[in-house]
């Protein structure tokens, strides 16, 4: 499957793209909601694990469906520098198929799958993650870039 295009809005001023990207490898990872516990526990690790990463060539974007306001003040507050995308419209999820429905204390929504993607320098989507748990993300991801 070929990964489908995205332009976003990100932090530090940045706007994020495909196109950008063009023949580097890159993780674009869905999560819910910035500074909520699972996802800062998920930031925290990719940050921790980015030198390891950037040796690797991996390009990683983070991409959830919060306003930039909250994105920058999320990256802030954890130094997280890798770019954290707004998908305000969730177009960007619906076309990864990861804006989907959910059910808390009974009642249903919609909202960010947690899944990440791990998308090859061809274009091509390598693996997908889907519900990662935080703790094992940037573990899991780096596994598959080195194997790569």
């Amino acid at each position: 499957m070929n990964a489908p295009p995205f332009t976003m809005p990100a932090s530090g001023g940045r706007t994020v793209s495909k196109a950008a990207l063009g023949g580097k490898p890159f993780l674009l990872y869905f999560y819910p909601k910035a500074d909520t516990s699972g996802c800062t526990q998920q930031a925290c690790g990719i940050q921790e694990a980015l030198p390891a990463l950037g040796k690797l060539g991996l390009t990683v974007i983070g991409v959830s469906p919060d306003p930039m306001k909250a994105i920058e003040k999320f990256a802030a507050k954890y130094s997280l520098t890798f770019p954290l995308a707004s998908d305000a419209e969730h177009a960007v999820a619906e076309s990864y198929g990861v804006w989907v429905e959910k059910s808390m204390y009974g009642r249903k929504y919609m909202g960010m799958e947690r899944t990440s993607f791990l998308v090859g320098p061809d274009g091509k989507v390598l693996q997908v993650w889907r519900k990662v748990k935080p703790a094992e993300h940037a573990a899991l991801v780096r596994r598959a870039v080195e194997a790569l």
